[in-house]
């Protein structure tokens, strides 16, 4: 029982007690901080918390350079307010010692600031009141001031981009290149770097605030000091000159010292850059990584070296380190060549010229193929890392979910006939689509309403038209800023691989395809699948059904749901376009759901009676046959391409509502000429579903 207690007493200070401690750790800080200003502290104290002051200026300004992103180091803001806080609570505690027990002697206000004071001093009070001045002017005029307005500027353009960045999340998001988890991701840290550096341009105000509080307190001690002395104490003015000097410059070292620190903290993780590299790593990789530097550094300071009246010694040596550094750099470069040229080119036995031919020589069509200029093969090169790799099976997996069933890899090959820059996407062997990329820019896109250009080469987008401008990277937080969504290359290749097969879905799915659905059906409802194929139905008329529906932009997901319409409707026909409708009036929730955006209620456009009774007799021979006037047909396509533009700029679906045996005709005939009006027959409305009238088509 005893261990028992014993165990649980253990666990409780080790969980509950650390949390406690944490929790009213930072709390109990401030009010010793409130304390300090208050309160009259001992020399023993003074020196203690002047030593912790300057130990946590080493620890943040150390955390700083060895942090990987600004973001790893979120907290601080809030340090450098508390460091700021903590250091004017000493000054003011300092302050009070000195002016009230300076006249004992230097060590009134302890060991520290004495030693500080005599150790610059040196004998000389000018010199260590020039110093203090000197370190004050770098302080506050060079580093304060620069981080200040550095962080001020990052701070405004980080708030202005927050728009663009979204959008360019859920641009990925909806390209299949990133999942809703990462979307989640990114969004947290864009929201986090915002208040960071919102956080940093006001804190960068305390530490310049600190600063000229740090040279009102110099002239505060000196001269109150002198005076203190002189007029209460008896002092000669030499003697108070000399210690209230000592005791001041001391103080003010101490202070500004560690406050120097801090603002150079401050100026090194606002100008740092966002990579997985610490500050020494970025450095080296990015000013030593061209050993032509070195060896021009080395030429350089040789020939000043042996100038006469130079100091030859110096030159010298350091131009044998700077050749000797270059000479390490072109060693590591050539063994890390001949590392990589193992790696990526293994000898290969050639016996291509002994072999027979075989059908492994004869070409077989791809469902989905991209061909890429030479210029774009790193993109697609596994050895090299290639990105776009990723984008595409990111699409592809997105666009499975969507669709229903797997969609086919993408055979990618390179072709010389193809610009070097350009790319072309196949389906079933068949080019349906060509671009040309920059790959060394990326893909500013205009959403439609930005009046503001950008520099750059003017182009659109390859996927949907839109109106782009092609930048340098280093434009990207401008553009973002502007309103633009920014992507680069691979982005742009991936989304429009994903829009071309969405719209070929229907050539992609084939007798392979069908056949895994009902496989995968069968082990749920095997009764369903064996009473439909191939009792009731082929397999070839199922294929048809199928492509109709995903050429109608309908999924095939619920294929529970579209066999049991096909069993019921197929013991009466096999026509396929009568099996579709029936199917599509089983997939009615889903049709609409998808029509109306998930809207409450269905706006819809209907036809004229008179104009839907000529097309009613147009079809009277079969659809396949039907014909109108041109005349009327092209009236009929303008006026509904016409309303199906009001509605989107309404930000509404355009859907025309017809008549049952008048949908597939009217549908195949609108495909192209209006590609965003959905095509709905009145069966294929629920009941529950309410239907908003917007426009009726006439003649």
């Amino acid at each position: 029982m005893a261990t028992t207690g014993n165990n649980w007493l253990g666990a409780l200070r080790n969980g509950v007690g650390q949390t406690a401690v944490l929790s009213a750790g930072l709390p109990l800080v401030v009010l010793a901080m409130l304390a300090m200003i208050v309160l009259p502290m001992p020399p023993l104290v003074l020196d203690a918390l002047f030593t912790f002051n300057i130990g946590l200026s080493l620890v943040v300004i150390l955390a700083v350079v060895y942090v990987m992103r600004p973001l790893d180091l979120a907290a601080f803001p809030t340090v450098l307010l508390l460091a700021t806080l903590l250091r004017l609570a000493l000054n003011v505690a300092s302050t009070r010692v000195v002016l009230l027990h300076g006249h004992t002697g230097t060590d009134a206000a302890g060991k520290v600031i004495e030693a500080f004071g005599e150790f610059v001093v040196g004998g000389n009070y000018a010199v260590g009141i020039v110093v203090f001045a000197i370190l004050v002017i770098v302080n506050f005029v060079v580093v304060t001031k620069g981080a200040g307005r550095v962080s001020e500027v990052t701070a405004r353009f980080t708030l202005d981009s927050m728009p663009g960045k979204q959008m360019a999340i859920d641009a990925d998001l909806n390209a299949g290149i990133i999942t809703q988890q990462e979307a989640v991701a990114r969004r947290s840290e864009v929201r986090m770097e915002a208040d960071f550096y919102g956080s940093m341009d006001g804190a960068s105000k305390f530490v310049r605030g600190d600063a000229i509080a740090g040279l009102l307190i110099l002239f505060i001690n000196l001269i109150g000091g002198m005076i203190i002395g002189v007029a209460q104490h008896d002092m000669s003015f030499a003697q108070a000159a000399s210690t209230y000097a000592l005791l001041t410059i001391g103080d003010g070292l101490v202070a500004q010292i560690p406050s120097l620190l801090l603002a150079v903290s401050v100026a090194v993780i606002v100008t740092r850059m966002s990579r997985a590299e610490d500050m020494g790593q970025q450095m080296f990789s990015q000013l030593l990584a061209d050993k032509r530097v070195l060896r021009v550094v080395a030429i350089l300071l040789g020939v000043l070296g042996i100038v006469p009246g130079m100091p030859n010694v110096a030159f010298l040596l350091m131009a044998g380190a700077c050749a000797g550094g270059a000479w390490l750099i072109e060693r590591r470069n050539q063994a890390e060549a001949v590392v990589t040229e193992n790696m990526v080119a293994p000898d290969v036995v050639d016996d291509e010229m002994n072999r027979d031919l075989s059908w492994n020589d004869v070409g077989e069509t791809d469902a989905i193929s991209l061909d890429v200029g030479y210029r774009l093969i790193p993109l697609v090169d596994r050895q090299q890392d290639g990105e776009l790799m990723r984008r595409i099976k990111g699409v592809r997996k997105r666009l499975s979910d969507e669709l229903g069933f797997l969609v086919s890899p993408v055979r990618i090959r390179d072709d010389l006939d193809l610009p070097a820059s350009g790319y072309r996407l196949s389906v079933m062997g068949s080019p349906v689509a060509t671009g040309e990329v920059q790959l060394d820019r990326e893909l500013a896109i205009n959403p439609g309403h930005i009046e503001h250009r950008m520099n750059g080469v003017p182009t659109k987008d390859p996927a949907y038209g839109l109106e782009a401008v092609w930048i340098e990277p280093g434009q990207r937080e401008e553009a973002q800023a502007r309103g633009y969504t920014v992507v680069d290359v691979p982005t742009v290749i991936a989304t429009h691989l994903s829009k071309i097969l969405h719209e070929n879905a229907h050539e992609i799915f084939g007798h392979q395809e069908a056949q895994e659905l009902l496989d995968r059906l069968a082990k749920q409802t095997p009764k369903l699948v064996e009473e439909l194929v191939p009792k009731t139905l082929p397999l070839s008329v199922i294929v048809r059904v199928l492509q109709e529906l995903l050429r109608d932009q309908i999924p095939v997901t619920n294929m529970r749901l579209i066999c049991q319409a096909l069993a019921e409707q197929g013991r009466a026909t096999q026509d396929p376009e009568l099996l579709t409708s029936a199917v599509r009036v089983a997939l009615a929730r889903t049709i609409v759901q998808r029509a109306s955006s998930g809207n409450e209620e269905l706006p819809v456009i209907t036809l004229d009676p008179r104009l839907e009774q000529i097309l009613q007799d147009a079809i009277t021979g079969g659809a396949d046959t039907a014909g109108i006037e041109p005349t009327l047909a092209e009236k009929l396509q303008s006026q509904l391409s016409e309303t199906t533009h009001r509605q989107e700029v309404a930000g509404e679906p355009a859907v025309l509502l017809v008549a049952p045996n008048l949908r597939p005709w009217l549908a195949r005939f609108l495909r192209f000429a209006v590609p965003t009006l959905r095509v709905l027959a009145y069966n294929e409305v629920p009941d529950s579903k309410r239907v908003r009238l917007i426009a009726a088509v006439g003649t």
